[in-house]
């Protein structure tokens, strides 16, 4: 308890006044809610008014990235649409060579991890969310050994081996590639006409090598247009032919097997430079010799050969 002293004006006498403990405690509570809510206060009107050097930083990564955004956007849907056309390319390319669309595989990208939002922010959520990704896998998994199985038995059943899904030329490198399918410049004439095959730049007497088992189907030799030919019967309707040969090392009706040589690469016939013309085709169809070529390379390789060939305006002959 505490005392003071007032003075009585109606008594004229000095009066003493008792406080309470609980009085006290009262009044100390309201001093200190009145200078928490006052440094409160301070500090808020010192936070619009400072900024930290590490709010300074925030909110210039944050202008950063404002002004990155419409261009991530439109990187991003650039991606999609070249990953849409891989796709195609790719069910194209397993079309042609095992007649049966490309097995499909579940996508793991990041916009299908972001677009799930609230459902992955918790653990369990992304345990969930693992587990799916994990029994989609699982299921694509069991539809490409299914797919195997079907090229396998089909192969059993048809006696043949794959399509020519190896180069007909060893030790190759990409930088000798010329001009694919397509229409192409001739080089005498300076006119498009259709090519129907793929140049490989390589000097005269590169040995060339039968990318499959088959049967040697024709041998031509000649001192014009295609040169020295040779055409090999693949089964299943598949068949490569040779052109421009230097020499041709095998003959009508024999039985070739894969990586067997078959003759030297050349300028016969009416040929820019020394090169080898190889053409693959399928059931009377001109193919693209470059669809066969992808488990012979590593992806730069086949990326770099891919480029060049539809790139290259002018052929060889």
């Amino acid at each position: 308890m505490s005392s003071r002293y007032v003075l009585d004006k109606d008594n004229f006498k000095i009066k003493r006044l008792r406080t309470s403990w609980a009085s006290i405690f009262f009044r100390c509570l309201k001093y200190l809610a009145v200078s928490v809510s006052l440094a409160v206060l301070y500090y808020i009107l010192f936070a619009l008014v400072f900024s930290t050097d590490t709010e300074r930083r925030l909110k210039q990564e944050n202008r950063m990235y404002e002004k990155m955004y419409p261009g991530m956007r439109e990187k991003e849907a650039l991606l999609g649409d070249v990953v849409s056309s891989l796709g195609q390319r790719d069910n194209g390319i397993y079309e042609e060579i095992f007649h049966s669309p490309s097995p499909s595989s579940p996508d793991f990208g990041y916009a299908d991890f972001a677009s799930a939002g609230d459902s992955i922010s918790s653990d369990a959520g992304i345990v969930i969310y693992t587990e799916k990704k994990l029994s989609e896998a699982v299921a694509g998994a069991g539809r490409v050994d299914e797919a195997l199985k079907y090229i396998m038995s089909r192969s059993i059943e048809l006696r043949d081996s794959l399509p020519p899904l190896s180069l007909p030329l060893k030790n190759l490198i990409f930088d000798h590639t010329g001009a694919s399918v397509g229409q192409k410049i001739n080089p005498f004439y300076k006119v498009n006409s259709m090519h129907e095959g793929l140049d490989f730049v390589v000097p005269s007497g590169t040995p060339v090598y039968a990318p499959a088992d088959g049967v040697v189907l024709s041998v031509t030799r000649s001192t014009r247009g295609a040169g020295n030919v040779v055409e090999i019967d693949h089964g299943n309707g598949f068949l490569t032919r040779y052109a421009h040969l230097q020499e041709i090392h095998v003959r009508k009706g024999r039985l070739i097997g894969k990586g067997d040589r078959i003759g030297l690469s050349g300028m016969s016939g009416k040929s820019f430079g020394p090169h080898l013309h190889y053409e693959v085709w399928r059931d009377g169809k001109v193919m693209d010799p470059l669809n066969f070529f992808f488990a012979d390379l590593t992806p730069e390789e086949y990326a770099g050969m891919m480029a060049l060939g539809t790139s290259i305006a002018q052929s060889m002959d």
